[in-house]
């Protein structure tokens, strides 16, 4: 199949809008932000669905295209998650008090890929091949990669509460 058609990009969004919202309000910190990154993602994917080959799953490519519309929503308004986010969370440059915020910023420690897998993984509860589709990565490669970012989450919220 050359292309997407229209009916079945409407049948994800309406279906997979709420995972879609929550991927990118975490990529983001901002539901508004994701809100509009979501809709300016499918409508990119209207616009180029004839790019689309199928070679892959539709729900894949969507994601793809959301994730890097939010990317760049979030380079526009210069606020995508980086390291940084700690110096602002709290003065001295540690992990902030509220459990939230230290997830938040915990998060933001992670290389963008792992962050991205975990959002994928528990935020949308995307299969390992839709990821590695999304992520344009092995399908091994999402197991890896979720196993890394746990353990070092893990690592970083340990060290906290220390």
């Amino acid at each position: 199949m050359q292309g997407a058609n229209l009916d079945e990009i409407e049948g994800v969004y309406r279906h997979r809008l709420p995972e879609f919202l929550r991927v990118a309000a975490a990529m983001l910190g901002d539901r508004e932000a994701a809100r509009d990154a979501v809709q300016e993602g499918f409508a990119i994917a209207v616009r180029k669905r004839r790019s689309f080959r199928g070679d892959g799953p539709l729900e894949a490519w969507l994601w793809r295209v959301v994730v890097n519309a939010a990317r760049e929503h979030g380079r526009r308004r210069g606020e995508v998650l980086d390291p940084d986010v700690l110096a602002r969370a709290s003065g001295n440059g540690s992990l902030p008090d509220e459990p939230d915020a230290r997830v938040r910023a915990a998060l933001a420690l992670l290389p963008e890929r792992q962050r991205l897998a975990l959002f994928l993984r528990y935020y949308a509860d995307l299969d390992y091949r839709t990821i590695a589709e999304t992520l344009c990565i092995a399908v091994g490669t999402v197991g890896v990669t979720l196993s890394n970012a746990q353990a070092k989450l893990r690592k970083l919220l340990e060290e906290v509460a220390r």
